[in-house]
């Protein structure tokens, strides 16, 4: 078996890297620059910044080697033009290095031995430095103690000396003192005070008498990089060489609180203006924010434009420079794992495994790092199964909260309970007087933000990150208990009310955005349903079916149903889902519910009511009758609403006169215009049921239901589709329109049948290929009403071309779907379109509103007038 260190493809980052290097190179070899400005604003920094554990460190070494040689580098990323012009340089700047601003400047010093000469101005003043800081010990022992390289670590005192030598060469000092470094600091500075001719080489560097008088101590030494950069500017131009510095682990330095080390470090960048930085660490470089005024020395958008934040509290929109390392594309999860185990070059993680760690990962690469130590780890006593990491790992939150302080961690935990939140919710949630805690939290990068306009609050956390809060064996000092957990999603389920209670009443993101967040708070911590009760209500009265509800089962059994939360979360779940499920699941899921007894007595109707309306709409009208009848004579909130629907089930079994008396009594809560539509179209008078449809859509927009306002010129469309083709498309392109954004289901198959109707006459197989795919797509949600209109259509199609076997053929169907008695008129409507006698008998023959006579000729008149339109003879 063979375990692999596997780098996955960062492709985007070495294009932002290359693209921002090739920019700096051009303009330090432009004529203008001059390395002595310390006033110009500052391009050379690039900042890769990601969450704990997303690859940056390896991101980070990977591009040092990609730099330095070819070998490494992935065959993707190609050669960049400029390899041989660039030096890298790494930092770890990680705690467990011990790394400080002494070391870090040593590091950058001794790479650079590599050009292979001294560095005079800069050289002497470290050696001056270190004469005063570490008296007695020297340079190369501290070297080789501290781990540096043998050869590098011999290299660097050498060309101290020789720097040491050739300054007092040119000082024509004696043999003793040009070997004491005070007393050649002393002369060069005299001498370059006194512009003297034998150091005109060093005279060009104006700062350099300055910083060699200074009080050699750690603040002087954050000035020689200055030095540094003015010497490497001096190269001859078949040496020169732009060191590429690599600071790796930049959170480790300190805090935003604590920035001295930082403050260093942006003094290091800034007078090194040739050299280019790559900041990699968890958080954005904030040196353009005018607030950081005093704790660093540069700061602004005027002196760091690449750094730029538009928005301090905006989403990713950080300047050109600032890139955000992102989670692994599903292909790139499955690649890590295909390569980073395998055994004679097959993959040791079997396919389903890989597909359920590349799930659960969420493209985090410290997950898929943790999954392959648990594969070898259950391997060396089984072989591992894909159950075995649907887990999640406690080191996820080790990492996520190292760098965080205790106040962002408590913010970090509370919304770990939300889909999304805000700044005032999440310190809501955490019971926080202050925002300042949340405000830091949104700048990391694992607090991601939704685009604008798809989700009422902005922010939500990394899944896997979030994930491992709420459910991982959390081993933290400050870990929460079962009822710090309770008590946060209690404050947070408030909050939300709070919010709804007092937005905009008809506002549906703010509605389904409550309802989401509210569900899942009061089903997963058993808290009572309080305004999720009238929120739900708001939820049902527009027919807009956005889906809601947290995941359960299909079908879930009753004793998984323990609260009323509960209760209400599978009662919006099955009737939201009804726009994808078989009507019978709707019925089972519904029954489950009301078998419980739990909801309150009002819910507990809407759950009957929607119960009743699925058996209906499974053909079932005798079942939907027995629920509907108490709850429209109990004189609830949805009276009206059972009576619409009594109206509709006597429309089902033939019985007009009684819907349409019944329409009339409901008035607009009722829908009754929308009844009388659907009773007066069955009887072929199109044109009056399409003005009833206008005249429920009108009476929807003045309410403010959109819901029903798509509805109703959906049905608008399906009756003018029979009279007039012109006139249909308009008709159909609105209510296609109105329908944009909702999930319903039944009318969407209302507008594709009406399509249908409209095309009626058509020679052709593509009506009868559109009706077998429409056909497929009605059996699944198990709508009656849609399956007979379905037919009804081809009916009228064959009737028009004159294909009576076909129309006999459509009998036959009728026959079967209406063996319960429900819509067996639509036999009848069928014979009238082909002028054929009624050859079927009906257990309860349909009342016509003005006689079977006069709605024979009517529904035959819609078949001639096709004809016509078709030219058909």
């Amino acid at each position: 078996m063979d375990t692999n260190e596997v780098f996955t493809n960062r492709q985007a980052q070495w294009s932002a890297l290359t693209s921002a290097l090739a920019a700096h190179l051009a303009h330090v070899a432009a004529p203008g620059f001059n390395v002595e400005d310390l006033e110009a604003p500052r391009t050379n920094v690039l900042v890769l910044h990601g969450a704990g554990g997303i690859g940056k460190t390896t991101l980070s070494r990977r591009i040092e080697s990609a730099l330095a040689s070819d070998k490494d580098r992935p065959p993707q990323w190609g050669e960049p033009a400029f390899r041989e012009q660039v030096l890298p340089i790494r930092v770890d700047l990680a705690r467990s290095a011990g790394m400080d601003f002494e070391r870090v400047v040593l590091t950058i010093r001794l790479a650079l031995t590599r050009l292979g000469r001294p560095l005079p101005a800069f050289d002497l003043a470290l050696r001056h430095y270190w004469e005063q800081t570490h008296p007695g010990e020297p340079m190369e022992e501290y070297l080789r103690r501290r781990g540096f390289a043998a050869n590098v670590g011999q290299a660097l005192p050498q060309q101290l000396q020789s720097a040491l030598a050739d300054v007092a060469g040119m000082l024509l000092l004696p043999g003793t003192l040009g070997s004491v470094v005070g007393e050649v600091t002393r002369t060069l500075v005299r001498a370059l005070r006194e512009h003297r001719k034998t150091v005109r080489a060093l005279a060009g560097c104006a700062r350099l008498a300055d910083l060699l008088e200074a009080e050699p101590d750690l603040d002087t030494l954050s000035y020689y990089p200055h030095l540094l950069a003015w010497e490497l500017a001096q190269l001859p131009a078949s040496a020169r060489m732009v060191p590429v510095i690599l600071l790796d682990t930049f959170e480790d330095i300190g805090d935003r609180i604590h920035r001295d080390f930082e403050r260093l470090l942006q003094r290091l960048v800034w007078l090194m203006p040739n050299a280019f930085f790559v900041v990699t660490g968890r958080n954005r470089l904030q040196w353009a924010d005018e607030a950081l005024q005093g704790q660093v020395d540069f700061t602004g958008p005027t002196a760091w434009p690449n750094l730029v934040t538009p928005d301090a509290l905006s989403a990713r929109t950080y300047g050109a420079r600032q890139v955000l390392i992102g989670d692994f594309t599903p292909e790139d999860c499955h690649d890590y794992l295909v390569r980073r185990l395998s055994r004679n070059g097959q993959p040791l993680v079997d396919a389903a495994t890989r597909q359920v760690i590349a799930s659960r990962s969420h493209g985090f690469p410290l997950f898929l790092d943790l999954a392959v130590l648990r594969f070898l780890e259950i391997r060396r006593v089984r072989e591992p199964r894909p159950a075995d990491f649907d887990v999640a790992f406690p080191a996820l939150i080790a990492r996520t909260v190292r760098d965080l302080t205790p106040n962002e961690r408590h913010v970090l935990r509370s919304v770990a309970l939300l889909d999304s939140f805000d700044i005032a919710l999440a310190t809501k949630a955490a019971g926080m007087p202050h925002e300042a805690a949340a405000l830091r939290l949104i700048e990391r990068p694992f607090v991601l933000e939704h685009l604008r306009g798809t989700s009422l609050w902005p922010y939500h956390l990394h899944a896997v990150i979030s994930s491992a809060i709420r459910t991982a064996d959390d081993q933290t000092d400050d870990r929460w208990s079962p009822r710090d957990w309770e008590q946060a999603a209690a404050r947070a389920f408030e909050t939300i009310g709070e919010r709804w209670r007092t937005g905009a009443t008809r506002d549906r993101l703010l509605l389904v955005g409550c309802l989401r967040q509210g569900l899942r708070l009061a089903r997963d911590f058993h808290l009572d349903p309080g305004w999720l009760a009238d929120a739900a209500w708001s939820y049902i009265s527009d027919s807009v079916w956005e889906p809601l509800a947290p995941p359960t089962e299909p079908e879930p059994p009753a004793t998984t149903l323990q609260t009323p939360a509960d209760a209400l979360v599978e009662t919006l779940s099955a009737l939201a889902r009804r726009q994808y499920e078989h009507r019978e699941h709707s019925v089972t899921r519904l029954t489950a519910v009301t078998d419980t007894g739990l909801l309150p007595a009002d819910l507990h109707e809407m759950a009957l009511y929607y119960r009743a309306k699925a058996e209906r709409d499974l053909g079932r009208s005798t079942a939907s009758h027995q629920i509907m009848q108490p709850i429209a004579d109990g004189g609830g909130r949805l009276a009206s609403a059972a009576r619409r629907q009594l109206a509709h089930l006597a429309r089902c079994v033939g019985d007009f006169p009684t819907a349409l008396a019944t329409a009339r009594i409901v008035g607009w809560p009722g829908r009754y215009h929308r009844i009388e539509g659907d009773v007066l179209w069955v009887q072929g008078d199109m044109p009056r049921a399409a003005a009833a449809y206008e005249a429920h859509r009108t009476e929807a927009e003045n309410f403010g239901y959109a819901g029903e306002r798509a509805i109703a010129q959906a049905h608008r469309a399906w009756v003018l589709a029979f009279t007039d083709p012109a006139i249909a498309d308009d008709e159909l392109d609105l209510a296609q329109r109105l329908l944009t954004g909702y999930d319903e289901r039944a009318t969407t198959l209302t507008t594709q049948i009406a399509v249908l109707v409209r095309a009626a006459g058509t020679r052709g197989t593509d009506i009868e290929n559109h009706a077998q795919r429409l056909r497929t797509q009605i059996d699944n949600v198990g709508i009656r009403a849609a399956q007979t209109s379905l037919e009804l259509t081809l009916g009228f199609h064959y009737a028009v071309c004159g294909s009576l076997s076909q129309v006999e053929d459509v009998l036959a169907r009728l026959q079967v779907l209406t063996r319960g008695g429900d819509y067996a008129y639509y036999i009848d409507l069928v014979s009238f379109m082909a002028d054929l006698p009624l050859s079927y008998g009906h257990l309860n023959p349909p009342l016509w509103l003005d006689g079977e006579t006069a709605t024979r000729a009517r529904w035959r008149s819609l078949v001639t007038a096709r004809r016509e339109w078709h030219n058909i003879t």
